[in-house]
């Protein structure tokens, strides 16, 4: 009798819940597949770990030089505002002499019989209201007419220079959320930097600080590689004395945005060997290119000033010999270096 029993059919309700869990099984699944859920990251290799954080480093140096260019820009402009501010301060002292004297003229005045309506009104709390009277110029003495001619001309210049000073600390507002801005992306790269050479053995990590092997050179720019057999005798004194500040500076830590004189970036390493020659250099690299006479590959002479990338993002002090002192980055101290380790963008020529 069994054999003649119609066969038992799932309720839709119960289809409904085994749909509901296969499709919940599924979402699981393709949540963990796309957010990484359970699963390890993938494993890097050495070499791509070393490709990944001269990435970043690259990055990190453009953004530094943007925020050393800020930086620049706002230290100028603090400068600025205390100039104008000592010079205000230098022409108010002269207005208040002139405003003594015009009061002591008002004083013999009144001895005599009565203070002038002129001096009066120079004397009151409105000078503004005073100077701009017509008829004063018409009742003072020539000596007083030209004493309130210089309040006035004291008066405007001061309120010119309270304005400017207003426009310099606009400025330096503006600036300083600039320098929070790329100061933020240049600590964003290093720490992407830092959590990626964690994943290296101390070995592989030492690899990387000393890497010289063909996937840099084989990133530089085409072009002639340096003539090897150039001169390694400095131009001039300034530029060996430069070379020879860098050389006492190998093995100094790279920190970003430092200028010395214990450790460096790369633009603050060129700024402060071209310092201790008597040079004044801008801070930038982007700046530097500009702060002499562009020379090509052929020509290098040590103490010439050598950029990479195509956004002038790396600078370097050519030595002679197709070598160079450079700050390279976080992971390697002040060191000698091949200039055809990285691209070449071009060279200048200080002095």
């Amino acid at each position: 009798m069994a054999a003649h029993r119609k066969p038992r059919h799932p309720s839709a309700g119960a289809g409904r819940v085994r749909t509901a869990a296969t499709l919940a099984l599924a979402g699981a699944a393709t949540a963990t597949a796309f957010d990484g859920t359970g699963h390890a990251a993938p494993e890097l290799t050495p070499a791509q770990v070393r490709a990944k954080v001269d990435k970043l480093y690259q990055e990190a140096e453009a953004a530094t030089e943007k925020y050393n260019g800020a930086k620049e820009k706002t230290e100028k402009a603090q400068r600025r505002i205390t100039e104008l501010q000592d010079e205000a301060a230098r022409k108010e002292d002269r207005l208040n002499s002139e405003r003594e004297a015009l009061g002591s003229a008002a004083a013999a005045q009144y001895r005599d019989g009565g203070i002038d309506p002129a001096l009066r009104l120079a004397l009151s709390e409105d000078p503004d209201g005073y100077l701009d009277g017509a008829a004063f110029a018409e009742r003072a003495s020539d000596r007083q007419s030209a004493a309130v001619t210089r309040v006035r001309k004291q008066l405007g210049e001061i309120e010119r220079l309270r304005g400017a000073a207003r426009v310099e600390l606009a400025s330096i507002t503006s600036r300083q959320a600039e320098l929070k801005r790329h100061k933020s992306t240049v600590t964003g790269k290093l720490d992407s930097a830092r959590r990626l050479l964690a994943r290296l053995t101390a070995e592989e990590r030492a690899q990387l600080s000393d890497d010289t092997s063909a996937d840099r050179a084989s990133r530089a720019a085409a072009g002639p590689r340096a003539d090897l057999s150039a001169p390694s005798t400095a131009p001039n004194s300034r530029a060996a004395a430069a070379v020879s500040y860098a050389r006492q500076k190998l093995g100094s830590p790279y920190v970003w945005g430092a200028t010395g004189p214990n450790a460096f970036d790369c633009s603050g390493l060129i700024q402060a060997a071209y310092r201790s020659a008597g040079v004044a250099l801008p801070r930038t690299t982007y700046a530097q290119i500009d702060a002499g006479r562009r020379v090509s590959r052929s020509e290098l002479l040590p103490g010439d000033l050598v950029f990479f990338y195509s956004g002038i993002s790396h600078v370097g002090l050519y030595i002679g010999n197709g070598q160079m002192i450079h700050a390279p980055n976080p992971s390697s101290p002040v060191r000698t270096a091949p200039i055809d380790q990285m691209p070449f963008a071009g060279a200048t020529r200080v002095v």
